[in-house]
């Protein structure tokens, strides 16, 4: 899914969320980098912007996107939260050289999961691990 949103205030207001300042710049990270960030990575990249941003700031601000459904948890390592604004039905990948995780387009119409009828699923989450592309043609 491309994500493009041109007016992020307006967005999370439709979210019902406060468009602060803080918020809007860590929402449009997450739409605009599209690397499946941790909560450090986040920090890192918009705390010399934002000099007043802590840690805690970008963990519940990116709790309440979480809750109000304009992001997702990743948890493809036990250790290792991220993030994803594409709440779309798609996978994950996980480099085991580079570390970096990419989506993938899943078509869900292939999965059966008739067996799950009579259950609510309420999340779903389908990850892979292994050697990218990228790093496979440099090794």
């Amino acid at each position: 899914m491309k994500l493009h949103i041109e007016d992020i205030g307006a967005y999370l207001k439709s979210h019902e969320i406060k468009p602060s300042y803080q918020r809007m710049k860590i929402f449009d990270y997450l739409i605009t980098h599209r690397n499946h960030p941790t909560v450090d990575t986040i920090y890192r990249s918009l705390s010399q912007e934002i000099p007043t941003l802590s840690k805690t700031t970008v963990y519940n601000t990116l709790n309440l996107f979480v809750e109000k459904n304009i992001a997702v948890v990743i948890v493809i390592e036990e250790n290792e939260t991220r993030y994803d604004a594409d709440v779309d039905i798609h996978g994950h990948f996980k480099c085991e050289k580079c570390n970096k995780v990419y989506d993938v387009d899943i078509d869900t119409k292939k999965i059966d999961i008739s067996s799950l009828d009579q259950f609510q699923i309420n999340e779903h989450h389908l990850y892979f691990k292994g050697i990218c592309e990228n790093c496979l043609k440099s090794s």
